[in-house]
């Protein structure tokens, strides 16, 4: 996926990077050792083949100079703490990671190497008909099960990972989705409706936000295609950055309850282990959904895309959303 936060680097800054990673000794030779990841939408990422045959993953985050949305601000750091905290406190594969750097000494932003994952993203190769439809639905509960397993952290306080954090849930989520608004304001873009209309809704059904008194690690972007399948099971799971501390019902494979086009939650359910979700879930699930709808949007100004398929994807379901909370389906 094209998008300008994406800092590519040239072949003899990758030759640097590596030196200084793995030693001099295991910097490859010739121009054909590094396969840009393309399917991400905010990091660069290089599959990179070392001197000695060994291959790795180099992810780089956004150019200093480039505008972010403000949960993306050092966003980099975060993921690599959620995978610490997953790799260290619960049994969920993630891939090892080799070397950190955030000195910005010779790219203008942070950067880690980890290992290479030798098997198939798990939504590619569902969504090309290379998985059985029994195979697919046990890794779904597979991969619900897992992540149940992450909301099993506790964390400090609401909020993002490093901080600053909130005493409530309610005051953390709050906070995030205003700042949402505060960015589409900034950069002019069409909501479909003034952005008040948004706070008026977060305002009106934040009681049920209350019900959720304990800060758990929530990885909110764990879906299929962030997760490696080898063997009809998951091997390991990707792209951490956005995890917060905060209710796991806002993880992302609950998002079909809201917004069928992310597909039936059901198995996803059975593993996750939840049934039938009562009214205060439902209204704080369908806020989750409003705000994954509002960032959707926004983020199309931020990665500077020029076609609209994804903003007018976000808006039918912002619109859909809001229309919903109107006819009362809190």
């Amino acid at each position: 996926m094209e998008s300008v936060t994406k800092n590519r680097q040239s072949v003899a800054t990758l030759r640097t990077l590596i030196a200084r990673a793995y030693g001099a000794d295991r910097v490859p030779t010739g121009d054909e050792f590094a396969d840009e990841i393309t399917e991400g939408w905010f990091n660069v990422a290089y599959c990179i083949t070392l001197g000695d045959g060994e291959r790795v993953v180099l992810k780089i985050a956004p150019p200093a100079g480039v505008a972010v949305l403000t949960r993306e601000v050092g966003m980099m750091r975060a993921e690599l703490e959620a995978m610490r905290l997953v790799s260290t406190r619960t049994s969920v594969p993630v891939p090892r990671v080799d070397h950190i750097d955030l000195t910005h000494e010779v790219v203008d932003a942070d950067l880690f190497f980890m290992e290479y994952v030798d098997a198939d993203n798990f939504g590619f190769a569902a969504a090309d008909g290379r998985l059985s439809a029994e195979v697919v639905a046990t890794a779904t509960r597979e991969l619900g099960a897992m992540n149940r397993e992450i909301n099993s952290i506790v964390g400090p306080h609401f909020g993002p990972l490093l901080g600053p954090g909130a005493a409530t849930w309610r005051e953390a989520f709050t906070t995030m989705v205003e700042d949402t608004l505060v960015d589409g304001e900034r950069v002019g873009i069409d909501l479909g409706r003034h952005p008040d209309a948004f706070r008026a809704v977060l305002a009106d059904h934040a009681d049920a936000l209350d019900g959720v008194t304990v800060p758990r690690l929530v990885e909110v972007d764990l879906w299929t295609k962030n997760s490696m399948i080898r063997d009809g099971r998951i091997v390991a799971i990707l792209d951490h950055e956005r995890a917060i501390y905060g209710d796991p019902l806002m993880e992302a494979g609950l998002t079909g309850l809201d917004m069928p086009a992310f597909g039936d939650p059901s198995d996803f359910m059975t593993g996750f282990g939840l049934g039938a979700l009562d009214a205060d879930q439902r209204t704080r699930r369908r806020l989750y959904s409003l705000y994954l709808a509002l960032i959707m949007v926004v983020e199309t100004k931020y990665r500077g895309h020029t076609d609209t398929e994804v903003y007018d994807f976000g808006r039918r379901e912002l619109d859909a959303l809001m229309e919903r909370f109107a006819a009362g389906e809190g």
